[in-house]
């Protein structure tokens, strides 16, 4: 299906590289575009394949039909130019996972997960239980190891499992899961997909080619997730429902405790919703009580979610960045009842602050950042919270040590992404704990 094609990438970060690569000696004619110049190491190791290198910044100008594939970038948004550009001519886009999914070996099992918020950390710990179950899994996906990148770890009889993000969703077409999993769903990416009911509908193409023997795992809970799961083909299974449930006791799976809530190093509702939603996926494999409850015990999550950085004085510091939405950030301030020096703001996609209203009880200061910063300026005033126009957060941090107290928590959770100063949102996590180790 992709060979001896003339074949356009755009965007060459690791999934672009990783495509190029694996179609550089299947006799196709390929150009690699991106609007940074490269690596020079992987522009010499590119260029002896035989890849065309164009850099520039207006890419829909590369676009012609002359082209037998596109191959996207995920972060290129349905709303850009060159999405409407490639609408315009007609032309078959796909992304680098859809590409992967057709070099598959036969006979595996290919477990996604997706949601607006505790994808990664749900996708973590199916992924660690299983090794722990001595079961061959391969990760891989939006959780930073582009598909591409591991085939050849894939043999027959392996399970996969992905972390399927909505802008990966957009651009697939013949990719199927065996078992998909919906976290949950809230607005977020709007700026990416235009409306929320058009993200809704991506999230949906999970399930996309799923038949009755097919497995969908959803929140019963989040009533957004329901409407679009309504129709699909896919066995249902559902938690927070009255079969699989967390209380004061524990996780229950069937009606029956898997793992007392004592045993959790992890700690909140939404740590408890991810791990429902990843003991219902074990479970498909058989559950073994002592190796979820000695996992469990030690687990204390992902990097940059809700990540305890440090007690410094008898203030904690806590790293959230992956809150790119309010969604995230009202899962984070629910954790704590100590004051917050909150940290909030970044890229502008129109995200609503208003949602955050009803978790600021505890907020004591907001310290606004990023390009929303006189919006988040402006929404700190009306909520009577004092506010700091910081615009960066090397600022924020040297305003917070002035002003933090012992009891008090600083919580890096931006409600925003982190696209107008940092490549990715790791970034931005990885500085600001990088002031905190210097205070």
């Amino acid at each position: 299906m992709f060979e001896n094609k003339k074949i356009l990438i755009l965007g060459a970060a690791k999934s672009g590289i990783a495509v190029a690569k694996l179609l550089s000696d299947k006799n196709n004619e390929i150009v690699l575009s991106d609007m940074k110049k490269l690596k020079i190491e992987d522009e010499e190791e590119l260029t002896k394949l035989g890849i065309r290198i164009v850099i520039s910044e207006h890419q829909e100008e590369l676009l012609s039909q002359e082209y037998d594939v596109v191959i996207k970038n995920p972060a290129i948004m349905d709303t850009s130019i060159i999405s409407k550009r490639i609408t315009e001519l007609g032309l078959y886009a796909v992304n680098e996972m859809e590409v992967a999914y057709h070099y598959l070996p036969k006979n595996i099992t290919i477990i996604g997960v997706t949601g607006s918020n505790g994808k990664t950390t749900t996708t973590t710990m199916i992924y660690e239980l299983l090794k722990r179950m001595h079961k061959k899994v391969v990760l891989g996906g939006n959780i930073g190891y582009p598909l591409c990148s591991v085939l050849n770890d894939i043999k027959e009889n392996d399970i996969l499992l992905l972390e399927i993000s909505d802008h990966q969703l957009g651009d697939l077409k013949d990719f199927k899961t065996n078992i998909s999993v919906l976290t949950n769903l809230c607005p977020t990416h709007l700026d990416y997909h235009g409306t929320y009911e058009h993200y809704m509908w991506t999230k949906a193409k999970i399930f996309a080619h799923h038949t009755n023997k097919d497995i969908a795992f959803l929140n019963e809970a989040n009533s957004d997730s329901l409407v679009i799961t309504k129709d699909i083909n896919s066995h249902k299974i559902y938690f927070n429902n009255e079969d699989n449930y967390y209380n004061d006791e524990g996780i229950f799976i069937n009606k029956e405790l898997i793992i007392k809530k004592e045993d959790i190093l992890l700690k909140g509702n939404h740590n408890y919703e991810n791990i429902l939603a990843a003991l219902l996926v074990i479970n498909e494999y058989g559950i073994d009580k002592e190796i979820v409850k000695e996992f469990f015990q030690e687990f204390k999550g992902v990097e940059h979610r809700l990540e305890f950085v440090r007690n410094y004085h008898d203030v904690l510091f806590y790293n959230d960045s992956k809150a790119t939405n309010p969604t995230a950030t009202i899962t984070a301030l629910k954790t704590f009842q100590k004051p917050i020096h909150l940290i909030l703001g970044g890229q502008e996609r129109n995200q609503d602050f208003k949602e955050l209203n009803d978790y600021l009880k505890y907020v004591k200061q907001i310290y606004a950042i990023g390009s929303v910063t006189e919006r988040v300026e402006e929404y700190a005033k009306e909520q009577n919270i004092p506010v700091v126009k910081c615009y960066e957060l090397k600022s924020a941090m040297a305003k917070i040590k002035d002003n933090i107290e012992a009891g008090d928590v600083v919580l890096l959770s931006t409600a925003s992404s982190s696209q107008d100063q940092y490549a990715k949102f790791e970034d931005r996590g990885t500085e600001f704990k990088n002031y905190v180790a210097n205070l």
